[in-house]
């Protein structure tokens, strides 16, 4: 499964949620669903959004991890 660290990144940056949505230009209700790993897909413009508002890389944001079984 993929997990989102998106909330770790924003907390590392001390980047607020309606800030980073409004600099991302997302809702605050979506980015919000991709913090707590709700999101089942994500746009590769909204992703590279992400990564520059909060200078990192895509690997800092989502992280694979085995699904227990």
């Amino acid at each position: 499964m993929i997990r989102v660290n998106l909330d770790v990144v924003m907390a590392m940056r001390h980047v607020g949620s309606g800030d980073l949505a409004d600099r991302v230009d997302i809702t605050p209700a979506n980015l919000s669903i991709l913090k707590n790993n709700k999101a089942k897909a994500i746009r590769f413009s909204t992703l590279n959004a992400l990564c520059k508002e909060l200078g990192c890389q895509p690997g800092d944001i989502l992280e694979y991890v085995e699904d227990k079984e």
